[in-house]
């Protein structure tokens, strides 16, 4: 500490610690401010179960349609998979080889060595660490409530809740959501082109496949190494934590399904549909409550279906 520094606290004692205890009242209101706008529109976004669409924003999620050169209402939902030889093939590697023989092997040892409430705490810490990329392409979508809410949640997790150990957001009301890249390519109108699948990565459309690539430069980690090297060992990490916690469930999954190619793929088409049409109708919320309008044009669609 410098001479002058030491001497204003020395000297005048009373008018450091004002100082200090206006510094803090400082920041103590701001992040009641903030948690007040944020949790005033995350209230606004759950109060509304319905969403009309204009022509304009129902073409958005047509658009996301499996095919990105058939536009026929007929073909929208075949699940476009033109290179399903080669995904079969790889599938084959990442289902046969590497989850028999390494994920499931590291995913029983580390279900033995860590109890169930730790596993619970990396994933916390995962989702945590993971909060630039939501937060930039939220904010690129158009869902400001949702991006004040990752705001909040990483304050709250990454200080309460000891680096994101612990999911304290969770219990005061603001809940895990995710946004990715591939997301926001959507709701700008790209299609998500055939279906692909990589080998070590999870199942992909091109268009998701190229926004994972994206996502990859807004991890924090990839400022200590490179990105690939950042996200390729968090995502080991968080996917043989994630295979722990759901040992079960990944074991049933393989007992019924007939055709586990089709089952993967089907499910992850469908799960990103979805998840493209829930995050339009939170981003048409969020201007329906700041343009206060009452109503939409077009037929009502339900975001919690």
């Amino acid at each position: 500490m410098s001479e002058t520094a030491v001497c204003s606290v020395e000297c005048d004692p009373e008018n450091a610690l004002s100082s200090g205890g206006r510094l803090l009242s400082h920041s103590v209101v701001a992040v009641f401010f903030l948690l007040n706008i944020t949790l005033c529109g995350s209230s606004t976004q759950r109060n509304r179960s319905t969403t009309n669409y204009d022509p304009v924003e129902r073409a958005a999620i047509a658009s996301d349609s499996p095919s990105m050169f058939h536009t026929s209402a007929a073909n929208e939902g075949v699940d476009y998979d033109p290179w399903e030889s080669f995904n079969e093939k790889t599938f084959s590697f990442n289902f046969n080889v590497l989850d028999r023989y390494a994920l499931k092997p590291a995913a029983e040892v580390w279900s033995k060595v860590f109890p169930h409430p730790l596993r619970q705490s990396l994933a916390n810490a995962f989702d945590n660490i993971a909060m630039p990329r939501r937060l930039v392409n939220k904010v690129l979508q158009g869902r400001f409530p949702s991006a004040g809410e990752e705001i909040a949640r990483f304050v709250l997790n990454s200080t309460f809740g000891v680096a994101g150990l612990f999911d304290v957001a969770s219990h005061l009301g603001l809940h895990k959501s995710d946004a990715d890249t591939g997301e926001t390519f959507a709701m700008y109108g790209v299609k998500p082109g055939p279906y692909l699948v990589l080998p070590v990565l999870p199942p992909f459309t091109v268009r998701d496949a190229i926004g994972y690539a994206a996502d990859s430069f807004m991890d924090p980690l990839s400022y200590l190494v490179t990105p690939f090297f950042a996200d390729f060992g968090r995502s080991a990490g968080q996917i043989i934590n994630e295979r722990a916690n759901n040992m079960t469930m990944y074991d049933d999954v393989e007992d019924t399904s007939l055709d586990m190619y089709a089952a993967v793929r089907n499910g992850y088409l469908q799960r990103r549909r979805k998840s493209i049409a829930d995050a339009i109708c939170d981003r048409d919320r969020t201007w329906q409550f700041l343009s206060d309008r009452s109503d939409f044009d077009g037929e009502p669609l339900n975001c919690t279906e």
